[in-house]
């Protein structure tokens, strides 16, 4: 991973973008102190998503206050 002056990514920013576009990586620094990261965007895949849908699922089954289940408190909500 490359390391660039934040005056360097404002002038250069166009190009720097494109090159993020094919894969490259940039840390973006202030006075030399890395300040933020400059990676591509990539999509989320369809088994990340589905992993986090289930592991929201699985937190809402297992969550409780008091002793009752958040399905439980839903439902006592919903009445």
């Amino acid at each position: 991973m490359d390391q660039i002056g934040l005056h360097e990514a404002k002038t250069h920013l166009s190009e720097i973008i494109a090159k993020v576009y094919e894969g490259r990586e940039y840390i973006i620094t202030r006075r030399g102190v890395p300040v933020a990261r400059l990676v591509p965007a990539g999509k989320p895949s369809r088994n990340a998503a589905k992993k986090a849908l289930d592991r929201a699922k699985q937190l809402r089954e297992n969550l409780s206050l008091g002793g009752l289940k958040m399905k439980d408190l839903i439902e006592e909500g919903r009445r």
